[in-house]
């Protein structure tokens, strides 16, 4: 029988987790929704946005960013060359060290949440908002430990082609979280807690929820927590060799989070609040092509350098690519043009109201055109990976962050909250360029003729879409209630079947290659 092609273990990879991450974006707006029917984009909210962003963005930094990358290089590579014994064996000792050093992080930052509060939002100038800020972090820390253990869990589940699972407990996470933090909120507005701190018990808990998820299905294929401190071993030193680039990488990137915090900050209550609604909004499409592209190439890229198969990897790199590209650009133009509509679907209920409304779709429409970005990134970073060769994102990263600040700087006067999201999207762009440049000498000989005939088809679709979600837009906005749902549902259904129908039409076949169900092996 022919073997399996790398593109299509790919894409499969990607559809498992695609389905998976469409359900935890769909209960990740729903926990937004009630974030902003429940607190709008005052006070409470402002506070819990901060609050929660200190240990996601060592998340993101540690656990779900380097340590992933990092763990699942080394743990292909020793799947594929000393047998499953020896890898067991990395696993336990990775965990059992990670557990050590998360743990001391964590007490850490307990301790020193006052002064990471006032750090991240020096602009929070009534005291009440820094306190409850601080109290909330001091809730969400030990998030950080159940995030660093889960990166670790579904690493090694995405080594044995196991996507659905560790993608899924992502949605298993918003599940708990929200009906968590809806159920204790209804206590604790009897009470003189403030009520937003259900949200940030519900975190913590949704960790733990995604953690447990997960374990069963590593016993199934033969793990067991035996667990010991093994930081001279030279698998586990390898992931640490490999992972401080990628931190120093994506610590720039933190500190591009850091510095739109710091300065939306003092853009006037609430601009944190509808900056944080939607980047949410953004993530959604980013999340059900970007990351599951991103997740599923790592250990095809890596299998196929311990291989020494190059010839593969190119295919594989402008494949995936056109992947991404394909529903990110439909996806930018989509958001840009209808922002309006979607925003007050989504959140324009309870406390948050329409002026709310149409500064959040500012942002949105400002962060959306990043989106083609961002999928790139998320198909060339698992590449520089795979060649272990991590300083190039790192570099990309800083250049980012170099434009973001500069910009963000530039304009924060005239342009306000505005500014934030531009500069995101420019950086972004600065990065994403930067790593295809470098990419294209590092692995040289790519076929850029077929990439560029497919990009320009892709782009044509899009914009031919875009133009005809244009002149309905407005229309569409002055809707309520369930007209609005279905008018906004009616719209994005028809410009979707109008783009892929020009795909099909047209090409390129990697636009459809994430809807095709794989063929029989021969």
């Amino acid at each position: 029988m022919a073997s399996e092609s790398a593109e299509s273990k790919i894409a499969r990879g990607a559809r498992s987790v695609t389905v998976a991450v469409l359900l935890s974006r769909l209960l990740g707006l729903v926990r937004e929704q009630v974030l902003a029917g429940l607190f709008g984009a005052g006070f409470q909210m402002d506070a819990y946005v901060v609050a929660y962003r200190i240990p996601n963005l060592l998340r993101d930094l540690l656990a779900e960013g380097a340590l992933a990358s990092a763990f699942v290089t080394v743990f292909s590579h020793y799947k594929e060359r000393k047998g499953l014994s020896a890898t067991w064996r990395l696993a336990q000792k990775a965990l059992g060290t990670i557990l050590v050093l998360v743990s001391a992080i964590v007490l850490l930052g307990e301790i020193l949440a006052p002064l990471l509060v006032k750090l991240l939002a020096p602009g929070f100038s009534s005291s009440a908002k820094w306190r409850l800020a601080t109290n909330l972090t001091r809730i969400m820390f030990p998030f950080l430990l159940c995030a660093s253990v889960s990166a670790l869990l579904a690493g090694m589940l995405n080594t044995f082609r196991v996507f659905f699972l560790p993608a899924v407990s992502s949605a298993v996470f918003n599940f708990v979280s929200v009906s968590t933090g809806v159920f204790l909120y209804f206590w604790l507005v009897k009470t003189h807690i403030p009520p937003i701190a259900g949200m940030a018990i519900g975190v913590v808990l949704g960790g733990l929820a995604q953690v447990a998820l997960q374990v069963p299905a590593l016993y199934r294929r033969g793990f067991r927590m035996r667990l010991s401190f093994g930081l001279n071993d030279p698998g586990v030193r390898e992931i640490f060799r490999l992972m401080l680039p990628m931190v120093i990488g994506l610590s720039a990137v933190q500190l591009s989070v850091f510095i739109n915090t710091y300065f939306a900050s003092y853009c006037g209550q609430g601009a944190l609040s509808w900056l944080s609604y939607a980047f949410r909004v953004m993530y959604v499409p980013l999340g059900l092509f970007g990351v599951a592209l991103s997740v599923a190439v790592l250990p095809v890229a890596s299998a196929q350098v311990a291989r020494g198969e190059f010839e593969a990897l190119r295919k594989t790199y402008v494949s995936s690519l056109l992947m991404a590209l394909s529903l990110a650009l439909p996806s930018a133009i989509g958001l840009l043009t209808f922002s309006r509509p979607i925003v007050k679907l989504l959140f324009e209920r309870g406390r948050f109201g329409p002026q709310d409304t149409l500064n959040t779709a500012v942002a949105l429409s400002l962060f959306a055109l990043a989106l083609p970005a961002y999928a790139s990134t998320k198909v060339s970073t698992p590449l520089f990976y795979a060649l272990k060769r991590p300083r190039i994102p790192m570099i990309s990263s800083f250049i980012s962050v170099s434009i973001n600040l500069f910009l963000v700087w530039l304009t924060v006067k005239s342009l306000g909250f505005r500014a934030i999201a531009l500069g995101t999207s420019a950086g972004i762009w600065a990065q994403a360029l930067f790593q295809i440049f470098f990419l294209s000498h590092l692995i040289k000989e790519l076929n850029w003729r077929d990439f560029s005939r497919g990009l320009i088809r892709l782009i044509s679709a899009s914009l031919l879409m875009g133009a005809l979600a244009y002149m309905i837009e407005g229309k569409i906005f002055l809707l309520q209630g369930m007209k609005l749902l279905l008018g906004t549902l009616g719209v994005i259904s028809f410009c979707g079947g109008l783009y892929f129908g020009l795909v099909a039409l047209f090409g390129p076949k990697e636009g459809l290659y994430l809807f095709q169900s794989l063929k029989k092996r021969r």
